[in-house]
């Protein structure tokens, strides 16, 4: 892995499109080149919230479709930095997860997007499915993160690596941690999203810089209502998702708030997001651990109120964006799906099972190879 380019392409619980990173990367390093985002056409948008409600047919159909936006998103960034496909070593594709019961029987979890068509429409070797060879090896299937927080970032001081997507995820790393400690924190933007759908009917996908929660003023009783649910309080290893802290969730805590005063649902909801990461730091972090500094990344990284909340809840401890580290918030998880397609095609482990409770290191994602003889 010597000055190696790889192609990542992420799209997470939020379900609002795809992020298409590239990166350059050496032995202990990664150069970022450039990150685009591709928005879902509405019909592709409906098709993935209608989850479990689609027939074997309309899902099949719909795995082509998410896999051609997801080409569409990996060629883009290509032009857009001016890098030839057959300079690329591989593509890294998270999928768009559809479903994910690691405490189901059987423990399963899915993720869409046909790697045949990204292979094919791109030409260059595609690595997918990282999630569900950590449930197969006993674990929550995610989050996959801590690998490439370990990696990058585990000779730094003592930090937070938090991600905030749809959902909240926590890395632990610094030096003299050789285990880190890492966990999905409970929702992120998921329900500030779903709630602004319902405001706006659709028109706003959502809360811009969380103006409105700005506006707004919380409600304490929805809020200790909601940070009641069982997820925060059991311990690591964990992971959620939308089948959670998704609609359901929402209408049955703030929907008469949403359709009597949108702008105080938004805010608890903000509060919401902030609160249970300080609560997890509270009970699983802060005993073990003297985290030095937070660092944010994800759309969250972009709601001014949010992080100013963050701010206030930290306090001492400083709380930095990940574009503090000259990587754009958007582009942190596409570039270490890049990543873990390298060190898969490399044959070297790109896990770490400490975050999901797997049996042990893998090495995660299916090898789907580019269509000229021999691959990339």
């Amino acid at each position: 892995m010597n000055g190696e380019i790889a192609l990542g392409l992420m799209s997470g619980t939020s379900a609002d499109g795809v992020s298409a990173a590239l990166a350059t990367f050496k032995a202990h390093s990664f150069k970022f080149i450039g990150v685009v985002h591709v928005p879902y056409p509405d019909e592709v948008v409906r098709k993935i919230r209608a989850g479990g409600n689609l027939s074997v047919r309309e899902a099949s159909a719909l795995n082509v479709e998410i896999g051609e936006v997801f080409a569409q998103a990996a060629n883009k960034v290509m032009k857009k930095t001016h890098t030839d496909p057959n300079h690329v070593a591989c593509i890294g594709s998270h999928g768009q997860t559809v479903y994910h019961g690691p405490r189901d029987t059987p423990r399963n979890t899915l993720q869409l997007g046909d790697p045949a068509v990204i292979a094919e429409r791109t030409g260059v070797t595609v690595v997918s499915n990282f999630h569900q060879r950590d449930v197969a090896a006993g674990g929550e299937g995610a989050p996959l993160m801590p690998f490439f927080d370990q990696f990058f970032f585990g000779g730094g001081p003592v930090r937070a690596m938090q991600n905030i997507g749809g959902i909240g995820n926590v890395t632990i790393v610094g030096r003299g941690i050789d285990v880190p400690l890492a966990f999905d924190t409970g929702p992120g933007n998921g329900l500030m999203d779903e709630a602004m759908r319902e405001i706006t009917g659709g028109a706003e996908q959502f809360d811009n810089h969380g103006q409105r929660a700005k506006k707004g003023t919380m409600s304490m009783d929805a809020v200790e209502r909601m940070i009641k649910h069982d997820y925060f309080q059991r311990p690591p290893p964990k992971s959620t998702g939308l089948e959670t802290f998704g609609r359901e969730f929402l209408l049955s805590n703030v929907g008469d708030l949403l359709r009597e005063k949108p702008d105080d649902a938004m805010a608890s909801l903000n509060y919401l997001t902030c609160l249970s990461i300080q609560e997890s730091y509270r009970r699983f972090i802060f005993p073990k651990f003297e985290v030095e500094e937070v660092v944010v990344s994800g759309g969250g990284a972009h709601n001014r109120t949010l992080m100013k909340k963050l701010e206030c809840l930290f306090a001492p401890i400083p709380v930095k964006t990940i574009e503090d580290f000259d990587l754009p918030a958007q582009a942190k998880e596409p570039v270490a799906f890049a990543f873990f397609a390298l060190r898969c095609l490399h044959g070297k482990i790109n896990h770490l099972p400490s975050g999901t409770g797997a049996s042990g290191a893998r090495i995660l994602g299916s090898i789907t190879p580019g269509p000229s003889s021999g691959g990339h």
